[in-house]
């Protein structure tokens, strides 16, 4: 077949007509289904978890529809196009990171908000998906497997946005950004002495931070993990209420709204960080076996598309994006079962709120693309 001829028959192929209205709506219903699920079961575990408070549920149903919104649009946007903004993205979330430094909204001792007027948003959200966005669009830039200055580099790209996040104070969220980034270069390929290389860094800098950057309060929150039971009433109430409820639920749980440690207020957070204690105290360990499988559904989806992305950026971004959800929830499982310090990152589609939602949602919107990318051109 001659250069010409192969060149129509792709685009032949590349412009065919959806056959099915998830395909004209670019969807993929094996990756948005089991979202859907989490999404009905989270509402369910937050009308118990705010008291039966019809407002808070509304309000997190108006930002699964934003998300959902969000979602299509970016569906419908080609992986090349993505790949082109991806470096304007991260300026973009960049600048407003450094605004919240200048004109953010305070809240329990941190300024980590930007306000609108009629909404308020966490930019450091909006950098959780620039980042893995521009640092695979830097290394696909120079070819694979990336060559130590564009590693380098690239750690660069990682480290600007996570200090500055730092400086909120938000060490959490610094790390899950930095950590969305350093996925993009793990999934590169780097090499095996570069990896041992960031390690010995990473451990040679544990203790200039511990007497340098960490605060008090972070201090705190780490000893506590090993000894919680040394300040009852104080930095340890957290932990010991979470796992005292997640120890009541059993296998089978007390049953729907009939959870005593949110209820009578003494589980924290109960709405938002620590929300699977109410399901594990409600729902009982079944219950969040039955989470873990849709999780573990949702990962799945997404490491196979990844596996079979059509380009090099979109097979990195992918991983990325999934490998980064992973992250998530077992960063947030771990610190309410107490094998990890608390550093505030919610359950995804289940802890309430808005800006995280969204931001994931837009996530699994470019895994949508991708995937969509991969059954047109296979048509």
């Amino acid at each position: 077949m001659s250069e010409y001829a192969r060149y129509l028959d792709d685009s032949q192929r590349s412009f065919a007509r959806p056959r099915t209205l998830a395909q004209w709506l670019h969807l993929d219903l094996v990756l948005l289904l089991p979202l859907c699920l989490i999404m009905v079961l989270g509402l369910f575990v937050l009308f118990s978890a705010s008291d039966g408070d019809w407002s808070t549920v509304s309000r997190q149903l108006r930002n699964f529809v934003v998300g959902w919104g969000v979602l299509l649009v970016v569906a419908q946007v080609r992986i090349d196009t993505i790949q082109r903004w991806s470096p304007a993205l991260y300026f973009f979330a960049l600048g407003l990171l450094l605004m919240v430094l200048m004109f953010g909204v305070g809240a329990k001792g941190a300024q980590r908000w930007l306000s609108l007027g009629i909404i308020r948003f966490q930019p450091s959200e909006v950098m959780k998906v620039a980042m893995p966005l521009a640092v695979a669009y830097w290394v696909v830039r120079y070819g694979l497997p990336p060559r130590l200055g564009v590693t380098v580099v690239s750690l660069l790209i990682i480290g600007l946005p996570a200090v500055v996040i730092g400086l909120q104070p938000d060490l959490g969220t610094a790390l899950l950004v930095a950590a969305s980034g350093v996925s993009v270069i793990f999934m590169a390929g780097i090499s095996w002495w570069q990896i041992m290389a960031g390690m010995l860094t990473a451990l040679a800098a544990l203790w200039p931070a511990w007497l340098f950057i960490l605060r008090d309060y972070q201090k705190q929150r780490i000893l506590t993990l090993f000894d919680p039971e040394a300040d009852k009433l104080g930095a340890g109430w957290n932990i010991i209420q979470s796992k005292t409820a997640i120890g009541s639920g059993g296998w089978s749980g007390k049953g729907w709204l009939q959870g005593t440690q949110s209820h009578l207020d003494f589980l924290p957070e109960s709405q938002t960080d620590f929300i699977i204690a109410v399901l594990a105290e409600e729902w009982g360990f079944r219950g969040v076996l039955c989470l873990l499988a849709l999780y573990g559904l949702v990962v799945a989806r997404g490491f196979w598309i990844s596996l079979t992305a059509q380009s090099t950026y979109g097979r990195l971004l992918a991983s990325a994006i999934t490998l980064t959800f992973c992250v998530y929830v077992v960063v947030n499982m771990g610190m309410v079962a107490g094998l990890l310090p608390v550093v505030g990152v919610p359950l995804p589609f289940v802890s309430f709120g808005g800006t995280a939602i969204v931001t994931l949602m837009l996530g699994f919107g470019i895994l949508t693309a991708i995937s969509t990318e991969k059954r047109i051109i296979s048509q």
